[in-house]
């Protein structure tokens, strides 16, 4: 069925993909649109259901003396969900409230796999941001892909949206996080869910990062969620100005770099007067890349656009020993982190989004 679907979108478009559809049972189509948001993911064999690639078992992380990487929950009406929260051992001169990254895995991901593939905790202690990494079920989804492609996951206080948005403000309100400097980030179908939250969030997030992912308003359901990640889409429009950071491989063939392009026009369209600043460059011993800021009057960037040469679906500097990364790519990690610590919400939003004092943590040790 996948391989059916990406000839129809290939050699005809829509028409032929909706016919494609049509002929195919539920169960075949909802098979065909989690297996292509898998990142890496290979048509699935003649008459054989497509096979899901488990992550290798990760050693736990040797942590800094006074870091803590735990286990979290978060209850709403559907249940409880985890989370892991990564907090830095203390340094003499950081802020009492350190910045928060709210981080969503890719499908195939786990927490733990994301965590290492990106390299973001290591970056946490040296930078200090607050890491939080809310955790996909299969129950959710089979593939734990993120839900982007969902009218009912695509809105605020309602579907995945509200349930991240939860887990944001359930730190806020027992961590010693700055409410004024959360962000929010992710890679492919959670890079797609990081743009929605953020957009329907605005209050809550300062800025976002998105590798490897989709524009707002790319799809509406499984037919439109596979033309978007195969052929691009142009998006919606955005309500209001969000700093935002785009990682993307030019070789990418799960998520077409169509889609990085329309991440960035949308948001620049966002502000006024912004200029654009082109820089070409190399990761040390790696791949060629092309950065595009877009900055205001006074050299502060409020967009910006990376595109690796050579790169495929996958994190951007990242390390091997973690699924679905590009280790030859300029360090997304770092470019995000610098990026976000230029923003600040601003201070009517930020407390409306912060309100209470740090309480006892509610989360456990692994």
């Amino acid at each position: 069925m996948f391989k059916q679907l990406r000839r129809a979108l290939t050699r005809a478009g829509k028409r032929a993909a909706q016919k494609a559809v049509r002929q195919a049972s539920p169960a075949k189509l909802l098979a065909a649109v989690v297996a292509a948001q898998l990142p890496g993911a290979k048509p699935a064999a003649k008459k054989k259901p497509p096979r899901v690639a488990k992550p290798a078992a990760l050693a736990a992380p040797k942590l800094p003396r006074g870091a803590s990487f735990a286990l979290a929950q978060y209850a709403d009406a559907q249940g409880q969900h985890s989370y892991r929260l990564y907090t830095p051992a203390p340094v003499a001169g950081w802020p009492a409230r350190l910045p928060l990254l709210v981080f969503l895995h890719g499908c195939g991901q786990t927490a733990d796999d994301f965590a290492t593939g990106t390299g973001m905790n290591r970056l946490a202690d040296e930078m200090g941001f607050v890491v939080a990494y809310p955790v996909q079920t299969a129950s959710a989804n089979r593939n734990r892909c993120w839900n982007w492609f969902q009218p009912a996951d695509q809105g605020r206080d309602a579907g995945e949206p509200a349930l991240i948005a939860g887990i944001t403000r359930q730190i806020l309100q027992t961590q010693p996080v700055d409410p004024a400097r959360v962000y929010v980030a992710g890679l492919s179908a959670g890079g797609a869910m990081a743009l929605i939250v953020a957009s329907a969030y605005p209050d809550v997030f300062a800025a976002v990062g998105v590798h490897s992912g989709l524009p707002l308003g790319a799809a509406q359901d499984g037919v439109s969620a596979m033309l978007a990640m195969r052929v691009g889409s142009v998006g919606s429009r955005q309500r209001l100005a969000m700093p935002t950071i785009v990682f993307q491989g030019a070789e990418d063939t799960v998520v077409n770099p169509r889609n990085s392009r329309s991440i960035t026009a949308r948001a620049v369209d966002a502000f006024d007067g912004l200029s654009e600043v082109a820089k070409p460059g190399r990761a040390p011993g790696g791949h060629r890349y092309r950065r595009l800021s877009h900055r205001g009057p006074g050299g502060k960037s409020f967009c910006e656009h990376w595109v690796v040469e050579g790169a495929g679906h996958g994190w951007s500097g990242g390390d091997a020993r973690g699924s679905h990364t590009e280790p030859k790519g300029p360090d997304a990690s770092r470019a995000m982190l610098r990026f976000f610590r230029q923003h600040r919400m601003p201070k009517e939003r930020a407390a409306a989004a912060g309100e209470g004092e740090p309480e006892a943590a509610a989360v456990q040790s692994r």
